[in-house]
C-alpha cells in the first residue's frame, strides 16, 4: 500500500537516543499514521524543554512524553512534534519495553494528534487507541494498549 508523502525534519536537542532514532525509521513510524499528505517536525528534548513547552503551552508544569503542536489537517498534514527523551526512556523502562517501541508508539500517537485525533472523552480515547494499535501491530510492534 502506498504511504503519504512525507517532509521531515528531524532535530535532536537531546542526543541520548539518536542511534535508536534513525531518519529512515522516524519516516516510516510517521507516514503508517498519515492520512494525508504531511509536513512534520520531530523535536527531542530534554526534561526542562518539555517542561517549559507543557508549561506555556498547556499550563502543566511538568514535561510530558510527546506534545503535539498541529497546525493544519488538510490538504496536508503540518505539525510539530516534540517529545521528552528522558520521560520516554522512564516510562518505557516502567512499562518493561524497548525504548524503539516506545518511541513508535508516540510518534503515531503524536502524528494521530496532529490530524484531529484525541483522547479526552472516552469514546474519542477508544477510538484512537484501536487506530494506534492497527498501525503499530502493522508496523510490528506489539499492541501498547495490551499490557
Amino acid at each position: 500500500m502506498s504511504r503519504p508523502e512525507l517532509s521531515l525534519s528531524l532535530q535532536f536537542a537531546d542526543p541520548r537516543h539518536k542511534a535508536q532514532l534513525p531518519r529512515h525509521k522516524v519516516a516510516r513510524w510517521i507516514r503508517a499514521a498519515l492520512e494525508l499528505p504531511g509536513e512534520i517536525a520531530v523535536r527531542i528534548v530534554d526534561a526542562e524543554e518539555g517542561r517549559l513547552l507543557n508549561h506555556e503551552f498547556r499550563g502543566k508544569d511538568y514535561a510530558t512524553n510527546v506534545l503535539t503542536f498541529d497546525y493544519s489537517h488538510e490538504p496536508v498534514v503540518g505539525a510539530d512534534l516534540v517529545i521528552c527523551a528522558e520521560v520516554v526512556e522512564r516510562e518505557a523502562r516502567e512499562m518493561g519495553i524497548a525504548l524503539v517501541d516506545h518511541y513508535a508508539h508516540m510518534l503515531v500517537h503524536g502524528t494521530l494528534h496532529a490530524q484531529g485525533y484525541d483522547h479526552e472523552e472516552d469514546d474519542e480515547a477508544e477510538c484512537m487507541e484501536a487506530r494506534e494499535s492497527e498501525i503499530l501491530q502493522a508496523l510490528g510492534f506489539a499492541d501498547p494498549y495490551a499490557r
